[in-house]
């Protein structure tokens, strides 16, 4: 079970509940926008679609009050690239005024105010200039989520002019325009078509994909995880069919104080993730010990939401699938995740999804035995190696599988 001081950044919002100054909120007041009723800038492009009072949610684009380098404000692809640290990220995050309005989910369908301007945002692939008018000043007031990066600078939206027409790449165009293509199909015909994640995310969200008459605004958070998780899903259809690895490996990564190990057996494909959130680590501000999420699959898959990692583990389970249909095998993974003291802000899950792309980059470590994996795995963690196994659901059944080729020995 998660413990309580899990969501305690996330109630706090910077009041100082864990006895501290938060960090948080020190390094976004640095960077305040101006407060003005009207503005020109450039979306990243960025909308949010909130959960709270669902159906009715607050929806809108985040700008800043800037027209140049805007995409950077928004990408965790372009955080990791560039290999900006946890401070600069929140430079950018600070600068976003969240241009919001009240929408019901259905509102998705229908021309009305905003709602197309929010739309050709989200199907643009470059930044859109546009021109904002507020009804009230901004009000610095930020929401933290494991999910989402920071969004903060709320302000209720009066009136919105686009300066520029959005820039659509076909494929998002004729996906978006079909009226009886399903939202799963869609998801999956925009990765094959090389669009990135991040952009079918903001396609789901603004209520662009699916059979016209169901389409609706999908929060964000939850847009995120439905991509990561219809993408690994179509990709395991093929990869449950292809060849066991033949040795046993292991990819690590380190990004912003995420830890990353990647044990690769070979078996059929399972999946699990164990994660330590360290004491002081963004999620356990005033804990004195690591506390621990798990989720897990065997071969037949998962029916629940992974309730304890939540959006982390579709996320892993992407980049895992990413490098298995690159090599053309299956296999059995174990991730193990330390978030460190060094993690000390969230930035949601899009730069743990491009933490574990990272580390299938890296070149990996081979070994004929698990022991021997261990060994080189345990050097690197903080936390007892031991109190990974012993929660270990997958490594409980390795090896009791009985395979095929064992009956014509």
């Amino acid at each position: 079970m998660q413990t309580p001081v899990q969501e305690l950044c996330a109630k706090c919002k910077g009041r100082g509940w864990c006895g501290k100054v938060c960090l948080i909120l020190q390094n976004i007041k640095e960077f305040l926008p101006r407060k003005e009723l009207h503005f020109s800038g450039a979306s990243p492009p960025e909308i949010f679609v909130g959960r709270y009072g669902y159906p009715n949610v607050y929806t809108g684009i985040l700008s800043p009050q800037q027209h140049e380098e805007t995409e950077r404000f928004s990408s965790s692809e372009i955080w990791i690239k560039e290999n900006l640290d946890i401070r600069q990220i929140l430079e950018l995050r600070g600068k976003l005024i969240y241009s919001q309005f009240k929408s019901n989910v259905k509102d998705a369908r229908i021309n009305k105010k905003f709602v197309s301007a929010m739309q050709e945002i989200s199907l643009s692939k470059k930044p859109v200039s546009a021109e904002f008018f507020l009804k009230k000043p901004l009000n610095f007031n930020i929401q933290i989520d494991r999910s989402i990066p920071i969004v903060g600078n709320p302000a209720q939206l009066k009136h919105i002019r686009l300066e520029e027409n959005p820039q659509v790449e076909k494929k998002v165009e004729d996906v978006s325009s079909d009226d009886d293509l399903k939202a799963v199909e869609g998801v999956v015909e925009l990765y094959k078509s090389k669009i990135s994640v991040e952009h079918i995310i903001k396609l789901l969200s603004a209520g662009l994909l699916g059979v016209k008459t169901k389409r609706i605004f999908v929060p964000t958070r939850w847009a995120i995880t439905a991509v990561d998780d219809m993408v690994s899903k179509e990709m395991l259809k093929k990869i449950k069919s292809y060849p066991e690895i033949s040795e046993i490996i292991v990819f690590t990564s380190e990004h912003l104080g995420n830890h990353y190990e990647f044990l690769l057996l070979p078996e059929r494909f399972s999946f699990e993730v164990i994660e330590a959130k360290l004491p002081e680590s963004v999620w356990n501000p005033i804990g004195k010990t690591a506390y621990f999420s798990q989720d897990y699959e065997m071969f037949s898959g998962r029916k629940k939401y992974a309730e304890e990692v939540a959006g982390a583990y579709y996320a892993n389970r992407l980049a895992f699938c990413e490098y298995l249909e690159k090599i053309k095998k299956q296999a059995s993974c174990l991730v193990l995740r330390e978030a460190k003291p060094e993690y000390w802000a969230p930035l949601g899950v899009g730069i743990l999804r491009e933490a574990s792309r990272k580390a299938f980059e890296n070149k990996p470590e081979k070994f004929d035995s698990v022991k021997k994996a261990f060994d080189s795995i345990k050097i690197r963690l903080i936390s007892p190696l031991e109190d990974f196994k012993i929660k270990s659901e997958l490594l409980k059944n390795y090896g009791k599988q009985r395979k095929l080729t064992s009956f014509f020995r």
